[in-house]
């Protein structure tokens, strides 16, 4: 399999995709989902091997991998301080020299990712600049609060300027085949959004195999989730290349049946480059080149920039 750093990434998108409106669940499209396990890891060994190979514009795709980050911090003793100090890498994410040396003046991230008592501080300190914040949401990173608390934590987020919110499913309505529930309580979350764009983490580590993985993406695009997520970073298995292909299969179905563009975030022990690469070459072979923008591509990192930034000061 070629290289997909051996071809420069594609321009900038300037504007987002058309929401995702979602659509009445369709159970009979569901139970018709089946994904091959064996292929789908023989596919992943393939596109993980290529990687392996340094193409001839492999620092633009590490640029383009900074242009695509949700720069996270989501612990217990987060402060203000240090929501500042993630927020000034979020809108400086190389040193001057580094971004002089790759053309890469301006370069921000894609959003900066925190709790709902963070996001007064990074709104604070990205003023002036287009990086939305993203805070996650409904009891996060469990899924387990009431219906009712999921639905209002996310409204106070997107009244507190969150233009993102990252919620995560309750697992046991897909482990247990509940999609009608599943969908409801996406479907309720999206509601609460608004203009919020909704980002999906389904927690791949924890649902088994790739057919209730790939039903659970498609159930969240059906109920209007505009993005789909790999997983919370908390989990003892987070993103896979094998769950990532079992999503990235029912984006393209999904675009394929109703035209709608549904976003990508692989997140969770993604910490270096050569981690990161795997994912844009899956994204780059089954939706092309031009999905992997920052309107329909994040990576949730925290520690993810400073691999790339000695990669590329290496380079």
């Amino acid at each position: 399999m070629r290289c997909f750093t051996d071809t420069p990434p594609p321009p900038l998108a300037t504007t987002y995709p058309a929401r995702n409106p979602g659509q009445p669940l369709d159970l009979e499209w569901l139970e018709s989902v089946q994904a091959d396990d064996v292929a789908i890891t023989a596919k992943a060994a393939e596109i993980d091997q290529s990687c392996e190979d340094v193409g001839s514009h492999h620092a633009a795709w590490l640029i383009r991998a900074i242009q695509c980050m949700d720069l996270t911090t989501l612990s217990g003793d987060d402060t203000p301080e240090r929501v500042k100090t993630l927020c000034e890498s979020a809108r400086a994410p190389l040193p001057a020299d580094l971004a002089e040396r790759y053309g890469a003046g301006g370069l921000t991230v894609g959003a900066v990712c925190v709790y709902h008592a963070m996001i007064a501080p990074a709104l604070s300190a990205l003023k002036g600049t287009d990086i939305p914040v993203a805070a996650v949401s409904a009891g996060f990173p469990a899924g387990l609060s009431s219906p009712r608390a999921r639905v209002v934590e996310v409204e106070e987020s997107v009244a507190a300027g969150a233009t993102e919110i990252d919620i995560v499913i309750p697992r046991h309505l897909a482990l247990s085949g509940d999609w009608p529930g599943l969908y409801d309580d996406i479907r309720a979350l999206r509601t609460a959004c608004g203009k919020a764009h909704l980002k999906c983490i389904l927690s791949v580590g924890e649902l088994g195999d790739l057919t209730t993985v790939a039903r659970a993406s498609l159930t969240a695009m059906m109920a209007g989730a505009d993005v789909v997520k790999t997983s919370t970073g908390k989990e003892a298995t987070n993103a896979t290349l094998p769950a990532a292909l079992a999503m990235l299969n029912m984006i393209h179905a999904y675009h394929q049946a109703t035209g709608y563009q549904i976003g990508f975030k692989p997140a969770g022990g993604i910490s270096t480059a050569r981690a990161a690469l795997p994912f844009m070459a899956a994204t780059y072979a089954r939706l092309g080149p031009d999905w992997l923008q920052p309107t329909l591509f994040r990576f949730g990192a925290s520690s993810l920039l400073k691999d790339i930034r000695a990669t590329l000061a290496a380079s």
